[in-house]
């Protein structure tokens, strides 16, 4: 009986483990090698493996470290890690963006899309790739106070949603003052569309990241997006709490292992729409670009 006890337990845990990111350390994680102090009346956050609410907000805390967890270089290559023991659910579409507004708004600066964690179809629960290296585009605004976010889309199992945030420097000698890429997406959460159990076809969903919005950001809050019928984003993060583009479809063939790719703050509110364009990162001219121009504070 007390087998089989643990058995039940143990299958239990590990159908409740997902993947996490541990690299840059996530908010308020307690599996990463290093992470700083944890800012006052917060606490390790143990679900961190566990999907996103379908209603609720689309990062577990909208508190940041009190410290930077990483410093990255724009132009310079940059390592994102995942936990060893979670469940990969055959993989799926993973972005990676930056954000200079607590995630409000993020653009895609990576993205591995189709067999995430692994080395091609899977219908697996443990991943083959547990590091991806890519460079950082050379004109990625600097900041002291930036979010790298990790968001996944499984591809097979219950219809979820995971995402990090963590709380990153970002250098640039060339002095860009803004970085334009696509909108980050969050599929399987309220106001976004659901992208279905792949069921073997892993193009299923593609077409929501490749007709996702161009956006562009700079560490002051600057924001331009395409106009869309999508509830915002900003709508559904709380304001922070008061407190101290390369794809790949594949990945390396080695397991675990790492895949490398090359791919003045405003005083005041001004809203215009450009009925011409703003061209995006992949060149294309995208008609209707709302641009929205904030208060924002660093």
């Amino acid at each position: 009986m007390l087998f089989k006890i643990a058995s039940v337990a143990a299958l239990v845990s590990s159908v409740a483990a997902h993947m996490a990111m541990n690299e840059p350390c996530p908010r308020f994680s307690p599996n990463c090698a290093t992470q700083p102090q944890l800012p006052a009346g917060q606490s390790y956050n143990y679900n961190i493996k566990d999907p996103i609410a379908y209603d609720g907000p689309v990062f577990m805390s909208d508190v940041p470290w009190p410290q930077p967890v990483a410093s990255w270089t724009a132009g310079q290559p940059v390592t994102v890690g995942f936990q060893a023991d979670g469940a990969a659910h055959g993989g799926g579409h993973c972005q990676f963006a930056i954000s200079y507004d607590n995630g409000k708004t993020a653009a895609i600066v990576h993205k591995v899309m189709k067999h995430c964690f692994f080395n091609g179809p899977s219908n697996s629960n443990n991943a083959e790739v547990l590091k991806y290296t890519f460079t950082l585009p050379a004109d990625v605004p600097a900041s002291s106070n930036a979010q790298f976010i990790w968001i996944w889309t499984n591809a097979v199992g219950g219809r979820e949603l995971y995402t990090g945030i963590s709380d990153i420097t970002i250098a640039n000698s060339g002095g860009s003052k803004s970085y334009t890429g696509k909108s980050a997406i969050y599929p399987n959460h309220a106001g976004y569309d659901t992208i279905p159990a792949f069921n073997g076809d892993y193009t299923t969903g593609l077409s929501l990241y490749d007709n996702a919005p161009n956006v562009t950001i700079t560490s002051s809050g600057y924001i331009a997006e395409q106009l869309s019928n999508k509830k915002p984003i900003s709508s559904r993060i709380s304001e922070p709490s008061s407190s101290n583009s390369s794809e790949t479809s594949s990945a390396s063939p080695k397991a675990p292992s790492s895949t490398s790719t090359d791919s003045e703050t405003p005083s005041s509110t001004a809203l215009s729409v450009n009925p011409t364009s703003d061209q995006g990162t992949d060149g294309e001219c995208e008609p209707g670009t709302l641009k929205l121009l904030y208060d924002h504070e660093n």
